[in-house]
């Protein structure tokens, strides 16, 4: 891994995801969540301020050494206890069914095997359980789209592995989910990078 992948990226990443046009976002769906929570790709942490007394406990998961330690410095004001792990989303360390909650934040454009990792949630997620979510990915306007095609190879080698054109909601039914709510709100910015997805699934 490269000096700027384990030192500069980390930063880069939690400065530009802390901004407050996301928060609302991350209240609607952490806030949701319940029971026993897995966060997938946790990072620095900017999600534990929005868990509610319903979630139990607080599991998150991040591949990044230097984003948890952003992480375990984070001050006190979540209302939940919490563990972090250093681990990977397509293997994760969990028992079958084991999770009440997935939450995932921005994170399945970035993860290598997204298929996989998927497929792990899947595994985690008790039947009765609910996958979270609020990703960006490929648009439905096609002139948005085939410009997220274009610009695709060189951001993901500026951003960390970061896709701009994933289809978020075809990868999450494939990995046996069923959408029960979904929203496609969007942020100021590039059509390109704004294009958001927002809902909940459960197994199928």
């Amino acid at each position: 891994m490269s000096l700027y992948s384990r030192h500069v990226l980390p930063w880069i990443c939690h400065w530009s995801m802390r901004s407050k046009v996301l928060r609302p976002f991350r209240s609607r769906v952490a806030g949701c969540a319940e029971g026993r929570v897995l966060e997938i790709g946790i990072g620095s942490g900017l999600n534990l301020p929005h868990y509610c007394a319903a979630a139990r406990c607080v599991i998150g998961i991040e591949p990044s050494w230097e984003l948890l330690r952003m992480a375990r410095r984070k001050p006190g004001g979540t209302a939940v206890p919490y563990e972090l792990v250093e681990g990977s989303a397509e293997f994760l360390p969990f028992e079958n069914a084991s999770m009440d909650s997935v939450v995932t934040t921005w994170t399945l454009c970035t993860i290598p095997d997204v298929e996989r990792a998927l497929s792990e949630m899947r595994r985690v997620l008790r039947p009765d359980g609910t996958l979270f979510f609020i990703e960006h990915g490929r648009a439905t306007e096609p002139n948005v789209a085939r410009w997220q095609d274009r610009l695709d190879p060189l951001w993901s080698c500026i951003a960390g592995g970061c896709h701009l054109n994933r289809p978020i909601i075809q990868l999450i039914e494939q990995a046996g989910f069923r959408i029960e709510q979904l929203e496609t709100p969007r942020i100021p910015g590039p059509a390109t990078h704004t294009f958001l997805f927002q809902g909940r699934a459960i197994p199928e």
